[in-house]
């Protein structure tokens, strides 16, 4: 399972024939790309229309949604302190993203290069030429 960042989406969107939408498609088509509400949210609050919200809650409809308990927020704020404590500063955002692929064995599809510092994250990288677009 594959939980895809914002900073993949936004590709995904805007831009029909990038790699990003490729490897997303591929994902989705293989029943392995995951949603988590941090980045539902991010999405919506980028559009400047009903028409855009509308057409990422249809693309997104169906994917596997994980949601973020007290274990998850738990494990997010010591995440963050003991980053924090060896020099580095990641939104909360993310930390809760890398949390949530950490508690649930996903990897993380991300354009972000700051999600390689969180220890033990697994990121996805997609093959060098994903299936066709959809």
């Amino acid at each position: 399972m594959v939980i895809v960042d914002t900073s993949a989406w936004i590709p995904f969107f805007n831009r029909p024939e990038s790699a990003e939408k490729r490897a997303i498609d591929a994902l989705i088509d293989a029943d392995r790309a995951v949603m988590v509400g941090v980045v539902l949210a991010e999405l919506l609050q980028g559009c400047r229309t009903s028409k855009e919200s509308m057409a990422i809650l249809a693309e997104i409809t169906g994917l596997r949604f994980l949601e973020a308990g007290f274990g998850t927020w738990r494990r997010t704020g010591e995440l963050s302190a003991s980053l924090r404590s060896a020099g580095i500063t990641l939104p909360l955002s993310d930390i809760l993203i890398a949390a949530l692929a950490l508690e649930h064995g996903c990897q993380v599809y991300t354009l972000d290069p700051h999600f390689a510092q969180v220890p033990g994250l697994s990121l996805y990288r997609p093959p060098k030429r994903a299936a066709t677009p959809r």
